[in-house]
């Protein structure tokens, strides 16, 4: 027979720990407005409405309070970084080049990986991460995840330019397009173009621009989804807030 969704169970995990007292050390609340928030019926674990007196394992229960996912595992790193410019995009270079890894020191002690990629000319927001599952969800194309872009390229621009690009060029790889498209400002013979799409195919937005006449001569990425680069200097990595972990999921649909 089922279990009721309003039963607590009555076997807990091994290191299971109070919901309440999980949910407090992830940052939600005192244990007193999480004990509420869970009174109230608005927390969830994996997938049931959770009770008072529940008991969860922080390293695996799949937790969400208000429809938000909650990461409660501590060995869980989520950091966005600002690459430079003339970074590769990998953790170590076996040439020898400036990489990744160079950046963070001994402020992170697991190890964590980048997700997706920018070449060694282009700059501005990575993620870097431990979480395996969330990393292949925001690169896999299936899952439509954004990106956006502002660039430096050849002027004047066209009024037509947006729609051409919204439309679809062809490239030797297939037709590409873009989400949207603005002119930021205009520089005497270059200007700063805005552009968000979800592809990632490689050096697809410099070879979009370059199909459609307007080579770019810088490309810094300044959002991944909800993630944006804001203010963060080069070179620096800042963890990520839980609203913005949870909006990261949320993107891909948990």
């Amino acid at each position: 027979m089922p279990r009721d969704d309003r039963t607590p169970p009555t076997d807990a995990p091994a290191g299971a720990e109070r919901l309440q007292k999980v949910l407090a050390a992830a940052g939600v609340g005192s244990r007193r407005a999480c004990e509420d928030l869970i009174f109230r019926r608005r927390v969830t674990v994996n997938g049931r409405v959770a009770q008072l007196g529940d008991k969860v394992d922080p390293a695996t229960a799949v937790i969400h309070v208000d429809g938000e996912r909650v990461v409660t595992d501590t060995r869980l790193v989520y950091l966005a970084m600002n690459k430079p410019r003339g970074v590769v995009s990998t953790m170590a270079d076996e040439k020898g080049r400036t990489a990744l890894a160079d950046f963070l020191g001994n402020r992170v002690e697991q190890r964590v990986y980048h997700v997706g990629r920018l070449d060694a000319d282009s700059e501005g927001l990575l993620l870097l991460t431990n979480d395996g599952t969330l990393a292949h969800r925001l690169m896999h194309p299936s899952y439509g995840v954004s990106k956006t872009y502002l660039c430096e390229v050849a002027g004047p621009i066209p009024r037509n330019l947006g729609k051409r690009l919204t439309a679809g060029v062809e490239l030797e790889d297939g037709p590409a397009k873009v989400d949207a498209f603005r002119v930021v400002d205009t520089l005497g013979r270059t200007a700063q173009v805005e552009l968000t799409l979800h592809e990632g195919r490689k050096h697809i937005v410099r070879r979009m621009l370059a199909e459609v006449g307007h080579p770019v001569s810088r490309l810094v990425r300044t959002a991944i989804g909800p993630i944006r680069l804001g203010d963060l200097r080069p070179g620096r990595t800042r963890r990520l807030t839980n609203a913005e972990i949870a909006a990261l999921f949320k993107a891909v649909g948990d």
